[in-house]
């Protein structure tokens, strides 16, 4: 089997418009889009089985995506440890995401307040009061969701670890 990884990382990362597009495209075929977001810089067992959760509430999943530089304005100058078009292609590598876009903001709100997907999922961390575009999404007719986290495991837990064992 050829994979055409060109091809995926073309067909998955998008635009804001290009994705509006998509999204109506889905919806008017009756497909019900999740959308998720985050930074997802270490990739780990933790991120998977949120994702792959986040994909089985709908048949269609859209990951936004932090840029770079809101990546820094959150978590600091030393991250992201991958930059954002590494991070984007492993994300599009994974067969349940069917699209990512990178945000520059802090929050995705606007990216949300655009897109208005059937199901916003986040971590269960989050109450429903406290996700971002929550009221956008229920008040358009969708559904806010969250998923809890395998314990144990996250990005800055990993960085960490390998910090103390190169001291």
């Amino acid at each position: 089997m050829r994979i055409d990884l060109e091809k995926i990382l073309t067909d998955k990362i998008t635009d804001l418009p290009s994705l509006q597009k998509q999204l109506q495209s889905w919806q008017n075929e009756g497909k019900k889009v999740v959308f998720t977001n985050g930074v997802f810089d270490l990739l780990h067992i933790g991120h998977i089985t949120y994702l792959a959760k986040a994909a089985e509430l709908g048949d269609k999943l859209i990951i936004g995506l932090n840029a770079d530089s809101s990546v820094k304005r959150i978590k600091g100058e030393s991250r992201p440890v991958n930059d954002q078009s590494s991070r984007a292609a492993i994300l599009a590598a994974l067969f349940f995401v069917d699209a990512i876009v990178v945000f520059e903001d802090d929050t995705p709100l606007n990216l949300i307040s655009t897109l208005l997907p059937d199901i916003l999922v986040k971590g269960a961390d989050y109450t429903v009061e406290n996700i971002v575009g929550a009221k956008e999404v229920i008040a358009n007719g969708g559904e806010v969701k969250t998923i809890n986290f395998v314990e144990g495991y996250s990005s800055t837990s990993i960085i960490e670890r390998i910090k103390k064992q190169i001291t």
